[in-house]
């Protein structure tokens, strides 16, 4: 559930912090006070896209930041890795929106720096909007399809479905690429072929690659090498080296252990020296001994880095991206020899898939005329409710040949308001009030089984009112008893059922208008006074009277 919501400088609103509650919200207002803004900070932090306009004027930055709790968040943590973001801390998700009027945005989630499509993505996770396009989206097919699938619970057979859809038009594409594939010419695929075999005259891999490459380092330097060890040995051991010396002062130590047997042991470690001299004079002479390569190897070892070096440069830096190069080629050739074959073995596998399809699609119909079946009697009874007496609905599955990637066939929702009147598709109802009941009562059975814990209904209520006003109003209260639903509205129906009551207000600071939201005691006489505002006259008796009740009833 949301827990707090902090909005600064977005639009007229200078500043607000705002906690929830779970259960049923309203937002109420005047029209044109301000609780588009209320929206516009939800909207901001599920990832929806805007420009620096909604910076509030005279300010540089507006900021909106919102602390969310749920009780199960394996599935958002799950979402959260999958970004590389830190996961929920007990259970709580912080998310953070900047815009800066000279600097770029700026998006934080948990404390760490998110994108825009990190904050859609959780969008969905957390927060669903049901606005005045609705019904207008209801008119849709796949938005049907979509209700349909949500209601009978049928995301494992259409993830399936897809699933199989895809494997046979990847095999389809393979049919056409080879269809269009031209012939290869002779030359072509002799080139082909010396490509190939230059590829393996290297024997590839990594091991053979990393010693080439030593070989070679060792070959091309060996010259500047042998020169340094000859040089170090000639030091040492040479007719002017340190050896020499070092003899010369070997016998005037010897000298000096007679006199002073003291020094014997002085007299043993420059014995000891020389005698290390000697052997590093003999291992920098090997050194150099297997420095002094033969030609004939020098010269292979160079031939391969540079057959490796112009490989690489054809093909790509890695040898996995070469070795992938010489199967493509391969498999042109390949392919040269029997497309014909090639084709067959495609074509028999789209059949076994087309196969598969059918069956699916056909699974799938069924198990969505029944769910259709099911939510149209339950969409019926809630229209009962919500004024039409007399109304029909009904959902049918109109099923062609062609497959599709949703399946073979589409839903048609059907409403008539009246008795006597046939069933027509909802594209046909021409009352915007009437759309609009249907989308509710359809919204309204539908969050029972969804899973996204806030719902903002924005004036979803429109062109309702009465006792039917009243029953919206039940039906928000009742989806606040499984999720936390926020629902900005203009009927005091509705607004006195909520378990917690905004109200937005814009009011005149000089010469500029000031939005501000509160929220209102749900027993005090504020609240009252708001929904008499609704009735028609805040300061009339008749409509306190009636806010009263409102609230009571």
């Amino acid at each position: 559930m949301l827990q707090y919501l902090k909005i600064r400088n977005l639009a007229l609103l200078e500043a607000a912090a705002i906690e929830f509650e779970s259960g049923f919200t309203v937002v109420t207002g005047e029209t044109g006070a301000g609780k588009s803004v209320f929206l516009g900070a939800l909207s901001l932090l599920s990832g929806a896209r805007t420009d620096k306009s909604v910076i509030r004027v005279g300010t540089d930055l507006c900021e909106v930041e919102a602390s969310l709790w749920f009780d199960d968040c394996n599935e958002i943590d799950e979402a959260l890795e999958s970004m590389g973001l830190p996961t929920c801390e007990d259970g709580t998700l912080l998310l953070k929106r900047s815009l800066h009027n000279a600097k770029p945005s700026r998006i934080s989630i948990n404390g760490s720096l998110a994108t825009l499509t990190n904050l859609q993505d959780l969008g969905g996770f957390w927060i669903d909007f049901h606005g005045p396009g609705e019904p207008q989206r209801l008119l849709k097919s796949d938005c049907q399809l979509e209700l349909i699938d949500l209601y009978g619970k049928l995301e494992n057979d259409t993830n399936a479905y897809r699933k199989t859809y895809r494997e046979w038009q990847d095999v389809l594409g393979q049919i056409q690429c080879l269809q269009n594939e031209s012939q290869l010419s002779d030359d072509q695929i002799e080139f082909l072929q010396m490509q190939i075999q230059s590829i393996d005259a290297l024997e590839l891999s990594e091991g053979s690659i990393e010693r080439l490459e030593q070989d070679f380092n060792r070959v091309s330097g060996s010259q500047e090498l042998l020169g340094l060890t000859q040089e170090i040995e000639q030091g040492i051991s040479g007719d002017s080296g340190a050896l020499n010396l070092l003899a010369q002062i070997a016998q005037s130590a010897r000298q000096a252990s007679e006199l002073d047997p003291s020094l014997a042991e002085l007299e043993e470690r420059l014995s000891s020296a020389i005698v290390e001299m000697q052997e590093l004079a003999g291992e920098y002479q090997n050194v150099g001994s297997s420095l002094n390569f033969e030609p004939e190897f020098a010269q292979e070892v160079e031939q391969k880095m540079s057959s490796w070096q112009e490989l690489r440069r054809k093909h790509g830096r890695s040898v996995e991206a070469v070795l992938a190069a010489r199967d493509e080629m391969a498999g042109k050739i390949e392919n040269q020899g029997d497309i014909e074959g090639s084709l067959n073995r495609l074509n028999d596998q789209a059949d076994s898939l087309e196969r598969l399809l059918k069956t699916q699609a056909a699974k799938l119909t069924e198990k969505r005329l029944k769910a259709g079946r099911a939510l149209a009697k339950e969409v019926e009874s809630s229209l009962l409710e919500l004024g039409f007496k007399k109304g029909k609905f009904d959902i049918v599955i109109n099923t062609g040949t062609e497959l599709k990637s949703y399946g073979n066939g589409l839903p048609e929702m059907q409403f008539s308001p009246n008795v006597g009147e046939p069933l027509k598709p909802l594209t046909r109802v021409a009352s915007s009030g009437e759309l609009a009941r249907v989308m509710l009562a359809l919204k309204t059975i539908l969050a029972e089984v969804d899973h996204v814990p806030v719902l903002v209904f924005d004036e979803v209520d429109a062109n309702v009112g009465g006792e039917v006003g009243r029953i919206v109003g039940e039906k928000m209260q009742r989806i606040g008893k499984n999720h936390q639903v926020i629902c900005i509205t203009h009927l005091p129906q509705v607004a006195s059922l909520g378990a917690n009551h905004f109200v937005a207000r814009k009011d005149q600071e000089g010469s500029r208008a000031v939005v501000s939201i509160e929220k209102l005691p749900t027993d005090g006489n504020e609240r009252v006074g708001e929904l008499a505002r609704m009735l028609g006259d805040r300061s009339a008796e008749s409509a306190l009277s009636h806010a009263r009740e409102l609230l009571t009833a």
